[in-house]
């Protein structure tokens, strides 16, 4: 009893402007069974100094520092090294957690079992209500064919560690190791679908995500890899099918770029169409 069911991470650098509120979106949550690991990936301001002062009034709280700068998926990986919980909760050092928020999606994970992970802050799906499970096969069609599921962030998603730990964690990939592993993760076991209203995600001029646009190629190389790969949980037609779907995509592309004389953009989508085909 004394082991909680969850392991809230929050790995942080150079973030004292709003740790404070991060922590406290945590420790103000209505479910109480759990414990906070913040790893600290060498901040050079008082980012260390504002959390230790939580881990010294609330035993839950837990400080480490690494002992080199990580970057961001191994630092993820890092939070969990430490973790005891069934489940890990990612809640960056810049966001938010609503009160309801942890107890919400402990409720919606046991209510389906054989789920290894979930993903949550989704748009309503007019199908069926939140929460809904799809199983490796149907969650390839939901983010391929439908409306999309893993460009979520680590923010809106809750893992079994036991889960996490099978698929080796977070792959080091600059801007996309969340994407990349969400393909991984979907490939053997059934997610769970939950709604908006759980977690805020902050939007600031530090992050790196304001670059995304540099990253697109590490992107479509993913899908390339994922949709090729040999474990797929879709049937080869099935999968071609979604290959020639991205090709078109990127045809388009093409062309936009030609119609707006843009060639850099025209380059960079030819790159990627000779990958589909070389693969």
């Amino acid at each position: 009893m004394n082991t909680p069911l969850v392991s809230v991470l929050m790995t942080s650098y150079n973030r004292e402007k709003y740790i404070a509120y991060a922590i406290e979106s945590v420790l103000a949550s209505t479910y109480s069974h759990f414990e906070l690991i913040i790893t600290d990936d060498g901040s050079k301001d008082r980012t260390v100094e504002i959390a230790r002062k939580y881990a010294q009034q609330d035993e839950r709280v837990k400080v480490f520092l690494n002992e080199k700068n990580l970057g961001d998926y191994p630092n993820r990986n890092k939070a969990a090294s430490y973790a005891s919980g069934k489940y890990l909760k990612y809640v960056d050092a810049d966001d938010y957690i609503y009160p309801r928020g942890l107890e919400i999606l402990v409720e919606m994970m046991e209510q389906f079992p054989e789920a290894g992970w979930g993903l949550c802050s989704l748009d309503q799906y007019v199908g069926k209500p939140f929460p809904f499970m799809l199983s490796p096969s149907e969650a390839y069609l939901f983010n391929y064919k439908g409306p999309g599921l893993f460009h979520k962030a680590p923010l809106s998603s809750i893992i079994r560690r036991d889960v996490f730990e099978q698929v080796g964690g977070f792959n080091p990939i600059r801007m996309a190791g969340d994407f990349d592993m969400w393909n991984r993760l979907a490939r053997y076991f059934p997610v769970v679908l939950m709604p908006q209203g759980i977690v805020w995600y902050r939007e600031h001029g530090e992050q790196e995500v304001k670059y995304y646009r540099q990253f697109i190629k590490i992107y479509e190389s993913l899908k390339i890899e994922h949709l090729r790969s040999r474990d797929l949980p879709l049937e080869s037609s099935i999968a071609n099918e979604l290959m020639n779907a991205e090709k078109k995509r990127l045809m388009k592309g093409v062309l936009g770029a030609m119609i707006r004389l843009r060639p850099a953009a025209f380059k960079d989508n030819l790159v990627r169409i000779r990958q589909y085909y070389a693969r």
